[in-house]
């Protein structure tokens, strides 16, 4: 029972991380690959977690649209229209950074707002993700 709160823990973390919302989930993974928990299990559950907030990032920006000129909006129109062109300049292979700290999470909101096809997002961010997260393993436990 304690382990599946553990792993429900880290899929939070993560899940909460790939969002708007200010929140790492590396350092969790970090702690439980060190505490010797299964680093496939680990990276798996980090990886759906941080995945499925990337889709409530894309499902947020299908709908953003109307909300833009709302005084409580979380982005200046400056910034969206900053990352508007960031995202139409270097087009979906730019989701291939979503995993990036500060611009990885306004990008998958901007794949969103303009109408990137489900299926190509969900590859990309998929790629990205999980790619971090085996670079940090690899990292953790070559050092541990």
């Amino acid at each position: 029972m304690a382990d599946l709160a553990v792993y429900a823990g880290l899929f939070l973390a993560a899940l909460t991380a790939a969002t708007i919302l200010p929140m790492q989930s590396e350092a969790v993974l970090v702690g439980l690959l060190v505490a010797d928990y299964s680093p496939g299990l680990l990276i798996t559950v980090a990886s759906v977690g941080n995945v499925l907030g990337s889709v409530i990032n894309w499902l947020l920006g299908r709908g953003i649209e109307r909300f833009r000129d709302r005084p409580w909006f979380p982005a200046s129109g400056g910034k969206l229209e900053r990352a508007q062109r960031w995202y139409r300049r270097y087009g979906k292979w730019s989701l291939l950074l979503s995993w990036a700290p500060i611009i990885g999470d306004p990008l998958t909101v901007v794949a969103g707002v303009l109408r990137e096809p489900f299926p190509m997002f969900l590859l990309l961010v998929t790629i990205a993700k999980i790619g971090r997260y085996l670079v940090l393993a690899a990292a953790t436990l070559g050092f541990a």
